[in-house]
């Protein structure tokens, strides 16, 4: 019961960040000056980038088709998925540290983001224990 619970906040976590980062990143890709999200060119005068279009790119990639990869592998049980999940929380996490660091400022989406990738991360990581214990009792005969 307890697996089925984090598989299911996994998965409402993922299709929550995946649908986000689609949305997001499909705009910046559209509109690279971020005129689609009332974005201003002007955030990103301590980054990189002249507009929108990389980082769009970046974001719809691994932030949202990234999520819906994971929760593909998540849905259909391949072997590793509780690693992807890890993963994907991890990458989350570092698409919104990143972004702090060139925006230079923060807002109330950062902190959910930030808050879905550790609760990826660690979900993540506890399901992992839960399978390898269950597949160590298998392994000794135990049901």
């Amino acid at each position: 019961m307890r697996k089925t619970l984090i598989t299911i906040a996994i998965s409402l976590l993922l299709l929550l960040n995946g649908t986000g980062a689609l949305y997001g990143g499909l705009n910046l890709l559209l509109h690279p000056d971020g005129s689609s999200m009332q974005m201003s060119l002007s955030w990103l005068r301590h980054s990189p980038f002249s507009d929108y279009l990389i980082p769009g790119l970046v974001l719809l990639v691994v932030n949202g088709l990234g999520s819906f990869f994971v929760w593909w592998a998540l849905l259909f049980k391949w072997k590793n998925r509780a690693w992807f999940v890890v993963a994907e929380g991890i990458l989350l996490g570092g698409w919104i540290l990143i972004q702090l660091l060139m925006v230079q400022t923060f807002n109330l989406l950062h902190l959910i983001f930030i808050t879905v990738a550790l609760s990826l991360t660690l979900l993540g990581w506890w399901l992992q224990r839960m399978e390898d214990t269950s597949g160590r009792g298998k392994q000794q005969g135990r049901p």
